[in-house]
């Protein structure tokens, strides 16, 4: 079996842990890095990750061909589109998390309330519009979402979060849902005090450094 896909497996059934899903909600995939033309493995349509065995998790071609004893889950769409719009992405994490999908059923964004909505990539963690699931409608507009960012909300249905590889997946896919909690008890007392374009840039320009090593003499804008 490949290796790919126990660890795809572990991711999910962290999914599950974290409670970003509960039951067969819920897909994770990663990029195949042995085949150049956007092939990858996702989670099985249908079934609850600890019920699961490695080999269990599908491989799909960007043609949408899948080879497997199982079928594949029935997002394999948005997951090969996003892998064919950002070459940079490694692994894919879609939940139905609780504070996340309550803000996406009200279709509303994730403005600058707290910088660390800069941790996914700009000013505002965006909602797609909403569009059946498992449909290619679906996948454009969540594609459109994400541009430019690391995360999306998708009307109506939950959370999608994108990462280099799957050891830093799940912990990202816990900070969206952290911070789409912190902004829906936020909301209770009103609307909060949103931070400022200056402010959020400053943020963004920190994040660039964020989990690196930075000499103290360091251009802040310019990462090594």
């Amino acid at each position: 079996m490949n290796p790919l896909a126990k660890a795809l497996l572990d991711v999910a059934r962290g999914m599950t842990a974290a409670r970003l899903s509960v039951g067969t909600a819920g897909n994770v995939s990663v990029r195949d890095d042995a085949s150049e033309a956007g092939d990858f493995w996702v989670t099985p349509s249908g079934m609850v990750p600890e019920r699961c065995e490695a080999a269990d998790m599908t491989h799909v071609a960007s043609d949408g061909s899948a080879r497997g004893r199982r079928a594949p889950s029935s997002e394999w769409r948005l997951h090969r589109d996003v892998y064919a719009a950002r070459p940079e992405v490694g692994a894919i994490l879609h939940a139905h998390a609780p504070f996340a999908t309550a803000l996406a059923c009200h279709r509303t964004d994730v403005p600058a309330f707290h910088y660390m909505v800069a941790r996914f990539g700009g000013d505002s963690v965006r909602c797609g519009s909403y569009a059946s699931f498992g449909t290619q409608a679906l996948s454009d507009a969540t594609v459109k979402a994400l541009e430019n960012r690391s995360a999306a909300l998708m009307a109506n249905h939950g959370m999608i979060v994108l990462a280099p590889d799957l050891d830093t997946l799940l912990d990202r896919a816990i900070e969206l849902e952290m911070l789409c909690e912190h902004y829906w008890r936020a909301r209770s007392l009103g609307e909060p005090p949103h931070l400022d374009e200056a402010q959020m840039r400053e943020a963004l320009v920190q994040f660039r450094w964020y989990g690196r090593p930075r000499p103290l003499d360091a251009d802040p804008e310019t990462p090594q």
